[in-house]
C-alpha cells in the first residue's frame, strides 16, 4: 500500500518567524536562545520577522522544539529555502530494505497481532494475528487502503465485538487528539471528525468489565473472537532520529495478550 501524504495544517502566507514563536509557545520553552546557542535577541528579532535566519538557524531551531521532520520542511519553506526532508514513497524501491526489515519484525511477533501505521492511521503492513480478527468485517471496510481507526471504531467494523468499548474508543479519540495538537494536520482532523461521530453499536456496553477481575498492568482491548473475549495492551514504536517524512511517520503497534487465557489460545487456537 501507498502512504497517503498528509498536509501540516500550516497557515499560508506566515512567514518562519511567527511559525517559530507557535511552536515555541506550544513547547512552553522560554530559553530558547539559550538551548540553540544564540542570544534572546537574535531569536526575539528571527520571530517578529526583523531578521532571516539561516537555514541551519531554522533546523537548529526546530530540533531544540522537537518539531516534527514534516513541519520542519513546512519552516524550511517559509524561511525562504528548499526542503531538507525527503518524502519518499512507500513503495519506493529505495525504502525496499526498510519493507523487508518491518514485514519481518511483525511477522516473526506471530501469533500475537501487529501492523505498520502511516500518519493517518492507514495499514501498510499487517500480520497474520491481526487479519485472524477481521473475520466477519465487511468487505467495504478491507479495501484498501485500510485504516486502523475506522476498522476499529466503525459500527460495522471492530466496535461491536469489543466489550470494553467505550474505554477503548475514549482512549483512541484521546491519542488522535494528541497528534493533531502535535501535527496540526487537516487529514488526521478529518479522520477524527469521522471517527468521533459514528454511532455507538447497540451491545456498547454490554459488558463493561471482565466476568473476573483481572489485574490487568495497561487499559486492555477486550474483543470477541470465535465465542471467546481476548484481552490485549498496546504497544507503539516509531523511528529514532528519522531522515525522511515518510519514515517518521511510520508506527508499529503490537498487541500482547494481558491475561494467560488469551496468550494460550493464541499459541493454540485449536485447543
Amino acid at each position: 500500500m501507498t502512504i497517503v501524504a498528509t498536509g501540516t495544517g500550516t497557515p499560508a502566507g506566515k512567514g518562519v518567524g511567527p511559525l517559530l514563536r507557535v511552536w515555541r509557545e506550544r513547547r512552553r520553552v522560554s530559553q530558547l536562545a539559550l538551548r540553540a546557542d544564540s542570544s534572546a535577541r537574535h531569536i526575539s528579532f528571527v520571530e517578529t520577522g526583523r531578521s532571516r535566519p539561516s537555514e541551519e538557524m531554522v533546523l537548529r531551531l526546530a530540533e531544540h522544539l522537537q518539531v516534527p521532520v514534516r513541519e520542519r520542511n513546512s519552516l524550511l519553506l517559509a524561511a525562504g529555502y528548499a526542503p531538507h526532508y525527503p518524502e519518499t514513497p512507500w513503495d519506493d524501491p529505495a525504502l525496499g530494505a526498510l519493507r523487508e526489515g518491518l514485514e519481518r519484525l511483525i511477522e516473526g511477533y506471530e501469533p500475537y497481532p501487529a501492523l505498520v501505521v502511516d500518519a493517518v492511521y492507514d495499514v501498510v503492513a499487517a500480520n497474520r494475528g491481526i487479519t485472524t480478527l477481521l473475520d466477519g468485517v465487511p468487505e467495504a471496510l478491507l479495501r484498501p487502503p485500510l485504516n486502523a481507526m475506522r476498522l476499529t471504531l466503525h459500527p460495522e467494523g471492530l466496535a461491536p465485538r469489543i466489550r470494553n468499548l467505550g474505554e477503548w474508543r475514549g482512549h483512541l479519540l484521546a491519542q488522535m487528539e494528541r497528534q493533531i495538537a502535535l501535527h496540526r494536520s487537516e487529514p488526521l482532523r478529518a479522520l477524527y471528525d469521522e471517527v468521533a461521530a459514528y454511532p455507538l453499536p447497540e451491545s456498547a456496553g454490554a459488558e463493561a468489565q471482565p466476568a473476573s477481575p483481572v489485574p490487568y498492568f495497561a487499559l486492555p482491548m477486550r474483543i470477541e473472537h470465535e465465542g471467546r473475549v481476548l484481552s490485549f495492551v498496546s504497544s507503539i514504536s516509531t523511528f529514532n532520529t528519522p531522515m525522511d517524512v515518510t519514515v517518521s511517520e511510520l508506527a508499529i503497534e503490537t498487541f500482547l495478550p494481558a491475561d494467560p487465557a488469551t496468550a494460550k489460545y493464541l499459541r493454540a487456537p485449536g485447543d
